[in-house]
């Protein structure tokens, strides 16, 4: 049995007062931002348009939905899968063995979903039911939590997290306790991370875009764009499934309520807000707009791609030739030109406006006190 008294780490977050603000502060900032999405105004700031009863949160509909995705996410988890990664070194030496089919699972969750639609399956109707699915969701991993913090009452020393047995039980309950709480294969964290609140995500876009279909007659083009490159975003998340054993939601986070809320009810209830807004605000776009949007998109995945390929890399090996030796200045070589060539442009343009415009540029200079970058130059 793991000991009772906690480890030397530093408690993150406030430690347990902050802990447990967290854990009413998150839930409710997840329902205030359900409730602005589909009111008249959307004001983000200030009090939600109304407060829901308990009636409109609590379905026994929305509970069994919630318990049979995680049901047939886990079904999928279970499958013989293309790979099977080995994960980080443990504190025992031991290295836990993953599966890698999460696109084969969202591959055949789409084929699951294509074959429900086709019979008739009233997919848009899920957008009505968005505020009861996030409290089945949000009650779902608070009783998850629980079990995971009861088990990991009775598990050995070198299974805890390095910061997730501090002694004091509300921390640890919010911040997890055990590092990879497994049931024989089956881990619980590396499901979460990836697999019901992601594709989850991405079910409730595609809904919410088939409500618009049966409001509007189309889906508007700004509504294919938040579909299309959120699907892009979990796609390529879960095609490059393996680099989340690299991160540190699983070489160092245990599991408790910060991550089981975050992957079950945060990520597919918030994240999917762009698509909300536009189902109850329509936005006019055109075609030049949207190529724009796309151009950005494209170029900004393209930094995002390489950026994760290249840390998950040195992670792995820091000596592997595609990342060794990027300590060296050379690549930084425009950085720290443009840097220099900026502060003395900016220096030039103070005395050239100092010149021209005298007590004027006093004045200005007293209401814009910074040059560059706020509060730091």
């Amino acid at each position: 049995m793991a000991p009772l008294q906690g480890s030397r780490a530093p408690m993150e977050f406030g430690g347990p007062l902050g802990a447990a603000a967290l854990m009413l502060l998150l839930p409710a900032t997840m329902f205030h931002l359900l409730l602005v999405a589909r009111s008249g105004s959307a004001r983000l700031l200030g009090p939600p348009p109304y407060l829901p009863g308990l009636e409109a949160l609590w379905s026994p509909w929305a509970l069994l939905l919630c318990l049979t995705w995680l049901g047939l996410q886990a079904a999928l988890y279970l499958l013989p899968a293309r790979k099977v990664a080995e994960g980080q070194e443990l504190k025992d030496k031991s290295r836990l063995r993953y599966p890698i089919n999460g696109f084969q699972a969202l591959v055949l969750t789409a084929l699951l979903l294509g074959l429900g639609m086709s019979a008739g399956l009233p997919l848009g109707a899920l957008s009505e039911m968005l505020l009861p699915l996030a409290f089945a969701a949000t009650l779902i991993a608070f009783i998850f939590s629980l079990l995971l913090y009861l088990k990991s009452l009775v598990v050995p020393a070198f299974a805890l997290a390095p910061g997730g047995n501090s002694g004091n039980p509300i921390y640890d309950f919010f911040l997890g306790r055990e590092l990879n709480p497994r049931i024989c294969s089956f881990d619980f964290k590396y499901f979460c991370e990836l697999r019901p609140g992601l594709i989850g995500w991405v079910l409730i876009n595609l809904a919410l875009m088939m409500q618009e279909v049966e409001l509007r007659g189309s889906p508007s083009l700004a509504m294919w764009l938040v579909n299309g490159f959120q699907l892009l975003y979990v796609g390529d998340a879960l095609w490059h499934e393996e680099a989340v054993l690299t991160t540190m939601d699983i070489i160092h986070d245990g599991f408790g309520f910060m991550l089981a809320f975050g992957d079950l009810a945060w990520v597919p209830f918030t994240y999917s807000l762009q698509a909300q807004f536009l189902l109850y605000h329509p936005q006019p776009l055109g075609l030049p707009m949207a190529s724009v949007i796309c151009l950005i998109n494209a170029v900004g995945y393209y930094i995002f791609r390489g950026a994760n390929s290249q840390k998950n890399t040195f992670r792995k090996n820091p000596s592997d030739p595609r990342v060794a030796g990027v300590s060296h200045l050379l690549p930084y070589f425009y950085l720290l030109y443009f840097t220099a060539l900026l502060v003395h442009r900016e220096a030039r343009d103070e005395q050239q406006c100092l010149q021209k415009y005298g007590l004027a540029w006093h004045e200005y200079c007293r209401r814009v006190p910074y040059r560059i970058m706020p509060y730091i130059y």
